[in-house]
């Protein structure tokens, strides 16, 4: 049995990245899990057990990362793989979206998602390690979702961010996951947050569209489905490379 993989995630405080970062610990990663909540860090570090540190990192802080990014190297003694979970959008007629709303997401989904990578890149290339972008769906799988226009032009925009790394750093592993629906850990912390400040009414306004166009029904991807392919990718040789992994609910045939 190899070494101990030494992951990074990033927006580790709820959802998605939440349920990895304990997830991964469990199944004996070292990990640092990093987000702008210091105490839900720090209760998902405790979740996680002794192979967890938990990193106060906002994103949105081009200054932040490389502090983050070094603190993370140290205690884990060098980075073997970053996943990059964070991500925000808000429901919205494409004609309302304010420039404050179109900023602070292409700051959170992108140029954030930017800043990690170039902070974790020496240590990626020491360990011939892998980069992991959460992307959507929505992005390159469906059309475009209606109301969501912040949210499918950010994580597109990612999307060819990860393929403008790749590029130019061939031998750092980096793998665009495009999830579908997944609740993340069902109850507290580690169920998504996804939608959690969105308008009520103006969720229902757009919902019947989503529906009848098939873009949301009632399946799910299981949370252990996704970290079992993450757990795969994060730890394949150096020789493989998986650009693009699919995750998606099964349809009704």
């Amino acid at each position: 049995m190899g070494a101990a993989k030494r992951i990074v995630i990033v927006g580790a405080s709820t959802g998605l990245g939440r349920s990895m970062g304990i997830a991964l610990a469990g199944r004996g990663s070292h990990v640092a899990l990093l987000a702008r909540s210091e105490d839900l860090i720090a209760s998902a570090a405790a979740e996680a057990g002794d192979n967890a540190h938990a990193i106060r990192c906002d994103v949105t802080d081009e200054g932040a990362a490389p502090g983050a990014i070094a603190e993370a190297a140290e205690k884990l003694g060098g980075i073997d793989a970053v996943i990059y979970s964070t991500g925000i959008g808000q429901v919205c007629p494409i004609e309302e979206i304010t420039s404050e709303m179109w900023q602070r997401t292409f700051a959170t989904n992108v140029i954030g998602a930017s800043h990690v990578t170039a902070a974790a890149l020496p240590h990626l290339k020491e360990s011939n390690g892998t980069a992991v972008f959460l992307t959507s769906i929505s992005s390159s799988l469906t059309p475009s979702w209606p109301g969501l226009a912040v949210y499918n032009v950010t994580k597109a925009a990612l999307d060819r961010l990860v393929d403008a790394w790749r590029v130019e750093h061939p031998e750092v592993g980096f793998t665009k996951f495009v999830v579908g629906e997944c609740p993340g850990t069902i109850g507290g912390a580690g169920q998504s947050h996804f939608a959690a400040g969105w308008d009520p009414e103006m969720a229902m306004r757009f919902y019947p569209t989503w529906s009848a166009r098939g873009l949301m029904t009632d399946k799910l991807v299981d949370v252990d489905d996704l970290i079992n392919l993450v757990d795969a990718v994060t730890n394949a040789g150096a020789s493989a490379s998986f650009p693009t992994v699919a995750v998606t609910p099964r349809r009704p045939i």
